[in-house]
């Protein structure tokens, strides 16, 4: 579900983006998505013309609770922030793992070129959002990997060196927007006992 948040995708794109499934089981929680209601199959028009999943309306208020079980999960004293991250789950981290304190005041457009998809994000009063898709007049574009990106505003490594997001537009816009993002404390290990 997390993978068609932002959208529908192709049976390979999901495949790609779930490392260590095989294409029986994926077919089957798919299949199984779509009887419950959670998803439909779909052709995109021509010139496209190819068969996607699509969450439904009822499918897609399932977002929020998927963000508020990442924030619990990142607490985790286990929780490997560095581990594998499809382009999807990396940009519902952004919408998890910001300080809405922060974002109020921030309204800025940031694009993402990673490399099998693009995203913009937007911040502002109605906090973060996310879209697929491309945008030429971001003030902020960034273009990596998710590793790079979570070095960059998890990591706060900077910009443009070895491992991190190459940056084009004003730096200042792009440190404000790195700073709007935190990863949160670990839970007390004796909480988790």
């Amino acid at each position: 579900m997390r993978e068609l948040v932002f959208g529908p995708r192709r049976f390979g794109e999901i495949k790609t983006n779930l490392p260590g499934i095989s294409a029986n089981v994926l077919t089957q929680r798919l299949e199984s998505l779509e009887t419950a209601g959670i998803l439909v199959r779909r052709r995109l028009p021509s010139p496209a013309n190819v068969q996607v999943y699509d969450l439904t309306r009822w499918g897609h208020e399932a977002a929020p609770l998927m963000r508020d079980l990442g924030r619990w999960a990142a607490r985790s004293p286990r929780h490997d922030p560095m581990a594998f991250m499809s382009g999807a789950s990396a940009m519902m981290s952004l919408q998890t793992l910001v300080d809405p304190a922060r974002v109020t005041d921030a309204e800025m457009t940031v694009a993402f070129a990673m490399p099998a998809d693009h995203f913009v994000v937007r911040t502002g009063r109605d906090g973060v959002t996310v879209v697929r898709g491309a945008e030429d007049r971001a003030d902020v574009a960034f273009t990596g990997d998710t590793m790079a990106m979570r070095r960059t505003i998890y990591g706060k490594e900077g910009f443009d060196r070895e491992g991190t997001l190459a940056l084009s537009g004003d730096p200042a816009i792009a440190q404000a927007f790195v700073d709007l993002f935190a990863l949160p404390e670990k839970a007390d290990a004796a909480a988790t006992g």
